[in-house]
């Protein structure tokens, strides 16, 4: 590690505040990925703001219309408990990393991270959710720009993620064992006006809609109707856990068995 200043502000002004008075400031959530960043001085800021004292990114709710309303500073083991109206994304939550992970690691560092084999990007793109921060909102077709890429700005924070809950949804996961993330993660929602089927872990370009699938279950929600359907492997990530073509195919077994546990 490193000498830095750390800031723990109370509200989100303060802390937009205190990351715009510096251009080497950095937002810390969780910490799960930026802590081990630091360690490894791939990143240096001089100064960190941390998003864990502030009540206002915090809390679970559902609003007028539905929706499930997510804090951005609310930490994966209390989505798992929390998210009970969307029993998907609540078994998404139980199931990311080890215990040490999810009592510390929040959905809104994880999004703003945007790792390319992270679970929640392929439920917020699956589920259409809208990610919301301290000035906009920001559809979650247009959130995410690639690998470790997003929409936001500097110095933009994410204070709330909002999905709507769908008719049925399911995620299915093929972990790589010893990090728990996913080579290949399937997110299949089931709406009134069609479904949404997002992919995560397995292309090069980070988390992606199949159109395909979502057009074939659209037209009739069950496995059979995935039947003949298959990915290209040449875009797809390959690396010592499985080559591309590997990855593809494992698409879509994950995205049958979502449908068929969906």
């Amino acid at each position: 590690m490193y000498t830095f200043d750390i800031e723990r502000p109370s509200t989100v002004g303060d802390a937009v505040k205190l990351l715009s008075d510096s251009t080497e400031s950095q937002p810390l959530g969780g910490g799960q990925t930026l802590i081990p960043t630091l360690k490894q001085r791939l990143a240096m800021p001089d100064r960190l703001v941390s998003l864990g004292g502030i009540t206002e990114i915090q809390g679970i709710s559902q609003d007028d219309g539905g929706a499930l309303c997510i804090g951005g500073g609310v930490t994966h083991a209390d989505v798992a408990a929390g998210a009970g109206a969307y029993a998907a994304l609540a078994g998404l939550a139980g199931k990311i990393g080890d215990p040490a992970v999810r009592n510390r690691g929040t959905i809104g560092g994880s999004l703003a991270n945007n790792d390319p084999s992270a679970c929640y990007p392929s439920a917020v793109l699956a589920s259409g959710a809208t990610v919301v921060t301290n000035t906009r909102e920001i559809a979650a077709d247009d959130f995410f720009d690639g690998l470790f890429t997003t929409a936001l700005e500097e110095g933009e924070i994410i204070t709330e993620v909002r999905f709507a809950v769908p008719q049925k949804a399911a995620y299915m996961k093929f972990e790589q064992p010893a990090s728990r993330f996913a080579l290949v993660g399937v997110f299949v929602a089931k709406y009134a006006d069609g479904v949404r089927v997002a992919v995560t872990g397995a292309s090069e370009g980070g988390v992606f809609r199949w159109a395909e699938a979502e057009a074939a279950l659209s037209t009739n929600f069950a496995a059979s109707a995935l039947d003949g359907l298959s990915l290209d492997g040449s875009g797809m990530i390959s690396d010592l856990h499985g080559s591309g073509d590997y990855r593809a195919h494992l698409v879509a077994v994950m995205t049958r068995r979502a449908v068929e546990a969906a």
